[in-house]
């Protein structure tokens, strides 16, 4: 055989080394390895002329060989498969090296069946002949390229420190890589069925129309969201394009009247909902004074704690570090309620601080399957955790937090302000009110009052003088007294230092009743300021709206419908946003 050194052996299966051949191949600086210092092929293979229906220094990859994969830790393919490993993570199996994904084709057409009396045969690269030899299975010199050093590979013409380019587009500063670049290298165009972060972010966020609830946050299954020093969402890893942060945000894809069926039924989208019952309530305890109107909710939280119907209530509590500004909490005693009793006038991204590993350490031992919350929330907030509950989805790191919430509170709300700029410009900057030296605030008859540490009023102005500084978003809202809670309470409807207080569930029903016997309460004294304030809340809303109000249409909101009505920007990220 051409290339084959003699050999005393009888089986013509095993071709020993040619002696005196170093098996090491040096690269020249030239960059060129001479053929006679290469060494020969590995022991088990052999050359096998074409011409006598063989191939040249190898074997295939047909079913014995493929077994002897199987039962082995060693391949036995030498230096010239490439298998590169064994096992789950690489080399043989289903999902690298060899198979259906990767490496050789078990399933060659033209790959003639081995005889008994064949060695394995090896297709080379071309499907002709073995690569670097000629026909008498002598090796050639090997050309190769010296790789570069100190720099990148030039994916395109522009240098790679620099921006890709738009057609038409020049000096655009250096930043993160755009979403086009990335489509580019692949290929590949963005599924139609795929909602980014990004386009929540073109549509609501940047469009000022966040309402600051955090139900993107409780919906990522990434846990790609996060909340930015501003308190508005923000991208903190790479998106997936899953859609949930858009389908469940309600300036987004939440179509929130149709929820508010879903939960409460045909008659909830009228007048002020169908609730079970109405009550105008206060309690008796001295606490009282410091808290809003009669302090219903409080009392509500500290009987469903103290039955052990729950472990926390998830509330709003005062920043240590600004003066006025809402974070949320998780409140596991009665002290701890009765210390943060009163209403904050700006959200605390509530449905961001699900994750149970942020309190862990105030939760009970127990499995967190078992953990029972409530949450008192704006009514956008309610809306947001009562449509992820009807989902039997992975929300990871905030599933557990998402299921452990029993019971929801919402505040009659109107509207809801931005921090900077009611505390801040408003009160602070306009009206040169020490916000250090306030020590209540409340919204009542259509009025913004404000008193000080010592009980005087400081403040008192129709709220409309403050409308600049509430959130965009909450325009849109039509749902002032919570459709989607167990339990409303407000002030409207009731007298002074009484709270309002709207039983919608059976849930609810249960919580009232545990609570009852520790409140003055009779029935609710003025229905109708209800439901006129509902009525005027809705109208506003229509008239703020861009798409149109329909309980009966899908729950979820497609992007391009949203975008066609609110002329938003399709395919941000392809934009360079």
């Amino acid at each position: 055989m051409p290339g084959v050194p003699d050999t005393d052996l009888d089986d013509d299966t095993s071709v020993p080394k040619t002696s005196d051949v170093s098996v090491d191949r040096p690269a020249t600086e030239s960059g060129t390895i001479p053929g006679d210092q290469i060494g020969p092929v590995d022991e088990e293979y052999a050359y096998h002329d074409p011409d006598g229906g063989g191939r040249a220094n190898g074997h295939d990859h047909d079913e014995d060989h493929q077994h002897s994969h199987d039962e082995s830790d060693a391949c036995g393919c030498g230096s010239s498969c490439g298998c590169g490993g064994h096992g789950e993570a690489g080399g043989h199996g289903e999902t690298g090296g060899h198979g259906e994904t990767g490496g050789h084709d078990h399933t060659a057409p033209e790959r003639p069946s081995r005889g008994s009396g064949d060695r394995p045969k090896q297709v080379a690269a071309d499907g002709g002949g073995v690569a670097n030899a000629d026909p008498d299975g002598k090796l050639h010199d090997v050309e190769f390229t010296k790789p570069a050093e100190g720099k990148s590979q030039d994916v395109y013409d522009t240098p790679a420190d620099q921006r890709v380019q738009r057609p038409g587009e020049e000096d655009l500063a250096l930043d993160t890589p755009s979403y086009e670049i990335r489509s580019q290298m692949n290929d590949i165009e963005t599924p139609d069925d795929k909602t980014w972060f990004m386009e929540l972010d073109e549509a609501v966020i940047d469009d000022d129309r966040c309402i600051q609830c955090g139900t993107c946050v409780a919906s990522c299954p990434s846990d790609s969201i996060g909340i930015g020093d501003d308190g508005l969402p923000e991208l903190v890893k790479m998106c997936t394009g899953c859609s949930m942060c858009w389908d469940f945000c309600p300036r987004g894809g939440l179509r929130y009247e149709r929820q508010w069926k879903i939960t409460g039924g045909d008659d909830n989208v009228k007048g002020a909902g169908d609730p079970i019952t109405e009550f105008s309530a206060r309690v008796e305890e001295d606490w009282r004074h410091d808290s809003q109107d009669g302090g219903v909710v409080t009392a509500v939280l500290i009987e469903l704690l103290e039955s052990g119907e729950i472990d926390g209530a998830l509330i709003a509590t005062e920043s240590d570090d600004e003066p006025w500004k809402a974070e949320s909490f998780l409140a596991t005693t009665p002290e701890e309620l009765i210390a943060n009793t009163g209403t904050i006038y700006n959200q605390t991204m509530a449905l961001g601080n699900l994750g149970l590993e942020q309190w862990e350490h105030k939760l009970p031992d127990k499995d967190w399957e078992d953990i029972s919350l409530a949450m008192v929330g704006t009514p956008c907030e309610i809306e947001g955790i009562r449509a992820l509950q009807d989902f039997d989805w992975d929300y990871a790191g905030q599933e557990e937090g998402v299921r452990a919430v029993d019971y929801t509170i919402a505040l009659m709300c109107t509207k809801n302000f931005n921090y900077h700029k009611l505390i801040g410009e408003k009160i602070q900057e306009e009206r040169d009110i020490d916000i250090d030296n306030v020590g209540k605030m409340d919204v009542l008859h259509g009025k913004l009052m404000v008193w000080d540490t010592d009980d005087e009023m400081i403040l008192e102005e129709d709220i409309e003088n403050f409308h600049d500084a509430a959130l965009k978003g909450c325009d849109e809202c039509a749902d002032f007294t919570g459709f989607c809670a167990d339990l409303t309470v407000g002030s409207v409807g009731s007298s002074d230092e009484y709270s309002s207080v709207i039983v919608r569930t059976e849930q609810g029903l249960d919580a009232w009743e545990t609570t009852a016997p520790v409140l003055d309460h009779h029935d609710l004294e003025d229905r109708s300021a209800v439901g006129k304030l509902q009525g005027w809340d809705k109208k506003k809303a229509f008239e703020a709206l861009k798409r149109p109000f329909d309980p009966d249409a899908p729950r979820f909101i497609e992007y391009a419908d949203h975008a066609e009505q609110y002329g938003t920007e399709l395919n941000p990220h392809d934009a360079g946003h």
